[in-house]
């Protein structure tokens, strides 16, 4: 029953591309494929100005080893000194950010030295953006910033030059933060004109102009339209088998009740896929005093 309220409820909130916000998927992959937005987002989240941006990859899955898991990150950027800037957008919380950043964090510094490579040296400076659409420490905070520092010595630093900012849209700290960072984090939400202050940063009125294009644009509409479609169609399959899988451990419950269950029955009940004939084998299963009973008739 779960399951099918989950789906019902994903179905009910299917938006139009006019609808989308950063926040979503969809308009934040087709957003950040043009680097001046990467550049802008970068820039707005971290207060830093960068002269220029270069791809170091987008929208791709890293694996530490073969056969190993992998991640699939939004993006990451170099900038013209070097610097590398992972930023990922989540809307879940489930509780692991830290240790997904650690994680993250190993799999970008991984390929950067080369095999036999000394020393440290070439290690970039990172940065560990996540976007959160909750406060992900309940403390009300715009911005979470950490960094490696040393308990014993107040104000020292370790000195890896790896940042991890912790974004998070429901911040009420405003006289803390940066106006340009709460104005983004709040266009975030509500990603169109409704959600752009009347004064705010040039670089969020060329992020929503671009924007605007996108959901203007009748190409784009149409891979939203085939995207939501083989979203839909995965939905309905992943409902299908749960419902197939309901029955099928109904009817093994069932028989279960009356005796232990023959090898040959249950790999003939599991290869079952027929939601009919599974629903006439309950009520067979139910009705039935014993196991044999049931084989004889599910035989006729």
């Amino acid at each position: 029953m779960v399951k099918n309220e989950n789906f019902i409820m994903q179905a009910k909130e299917s938006k139009t591309l006019q609808e989308l916000n950063l926040t979503d998927d969809f308009l934040f992959d087709v957003t950040t494929e043009e680097l001046e937005n990467c550049k802008a987002i970068i820039e707005l989240t971290t207060g830093l100005r960068l002269k220029s941006l270069k791809w170091k990859s987008g929208q791709k899955v890293i694996h530490n080893l073969p056969g190993k898991r992998g991640v699939r990150l939004d993006f990451i950027a170099e900038s013209e000194d070097g610097r590398i800037f992972d930023v990922e957008m989540q809307n879940r919380n489930e509780g692991n950010i830290p240790k997904r950043t650690r994680f993250y964090q190993a799999l970008i510094d991984a390929p950067i030295l080369k095999s036999g490579e000394r020393g440290f040296d070439k290690m970039n400076p990172l940065y560990i953006i996540i976007i959160c659409n909750y406060d992900p420490y309940g403390k009300k905070k715009y911005c979470y910033t950490f960094d490696n520092q040393c308990k014993e010595v107040p104000g020292l630093r370790l000195g890896d030059e790896v940042t991890k900012l912790l974004l998070s849209t429901k911040g009420e700290n405003e006289e803390e933060v940066s106006k340009e960072l709460v104005d983004f984090l709040h266009y975030v939400t509500e990603s169109n004109e409704n959600g752009l202050p009347d004064e705010c940063d040039e670089r969020l009125k060329r992020l929503h102009e671009s924007i605007r294009e996108i959901k203007a644009s009748a190409d784009m509409e149409v891979e939203y339209m085939k995207m939501e479609e083989r979203e839909r169609i995965i939905r309905d399959e992943g409902k299908q088998i749960g419902i197939i899988n309901g029955k099928i451990e109904s009817v093994l419950e069932l028989l279960e009740d009356k005796g232990e269950v023959p090898e040959k029955v249950k790999a003939e009940i599991f290869a079952e896929t027929d939601p009919e004939v599974l629903k006439k084998w309950l009520r067979l299963a139910a009705k039935s005093e014993t196991i044999e009973e049931f084989c004889k008739e599910i035989d006729h």
